[in-house]
């Protein structure tokens, strides 16, 4: 067959165009200022995020993650829990909204509300949360005092599955920062929120490239290897490192 020549089914297939394969879907939980849900969406700007956010949910009308995510062009609902007369009620609405942007992952990023456990057990494996602390210590809320109440030397963020036991779930990761003597309660606070926005994109990432998961023993596995109990933890070197902080 000469180059000037090409048969029908060759030209069908020089046609074709393959269709480009749908990016994870990820639905983020919030109630108020959204900064890590902007970490989210910067490192999805930047292709980094394994993903795309589909839409952000907010339990407060006022929040103002929901101004990010419209401005970044993603589908953003309010759904005042206050108009809801049980905590159960509240959670099946949150239920058919989730589902209806049909997620492959849900990330609370400062979800202020206790789940249920139709909540939890609808998204058991695929629901991430981070807290301000180095789990499993300090649970609960004002954990950057607690730990300058307590004298610690080293305090952190962790990112772990959610389970039904509040800041309890297997933690994926963290990142931990050395508390100074007469640490300023605002300077910790400040390095605890950098960490946070530098280690949530990462593990969301894992999750969404497969390589994270949580098994049926309720162990968290990254890259079929068991990780230990307080996850993978980046040293504060090391998270001062990728943050260009001062370490002297």
């Amino acid at each position: 067959m000469s180059a000037e020549h090409s048969s029908p089914h060759q030209d069908t297939l020089n046609d074709f165009e393959a269709a480009a394969a749908e990016k994870p879907r990820v639905v983020v939980l919030i109630s108020g200022n959204g900064s890590n849900l902007q970490a989210l969406l910067d490192a999805q700007a930047h292709d980094e995020l394994g993903g795309e956010i589909v839409a952000v949910v907010s339990n407060k009308a006022d929040a103002f993650g929901l101004k990010r995510a419209k401005d970044a062009g993603v589908d953003a609902v309010a759904l005042p829990h206050r108009e809801y007369d049980s905590r159960e009620a509240f959670d099946a609405a949150l239920i058919k909204v989730i589902d209806r942007h049909d997620p492959d992952l849900v990330v609370l990023a400062g979800f202020m509300r206790i789940l249920t456990p139709m909540f939890v057990d609808r998204y058991r494996g695929r629901m991430l949360n981070i807290h301000p602390s180095l789990l499993p210590a300090y649970q609960g809320l004002n954990t950057h005092q607690r730990a300058l109440d307590d004298g610690v030397a080293e305090h952190g963020v962790s990112v772990h599955f959610v389970t039904e036991e509040l800041d309890g779930g297997p933690v994926v990761i963290q990142a931990a920062v050395k508390v100074e003597p007469e640490q300023d309660l605002d300077a910790l606070i400040a390095k605890v929120h950098a960490r946070e926005h530098l280690i949530y994109p990462i593990a969301v990432r894992w999750f969404l490239e497969g390589r994270i998961k949580l098994d049926a023993e309720g162990k968290v596995t990254l890259d079929n290897m068991p990780l230990p109990p307080h996850g993978l933890r980046m040293s504060h070197e090391d998270a001062a490192e990728e943050l260009d902080e001062d370490l002297e």
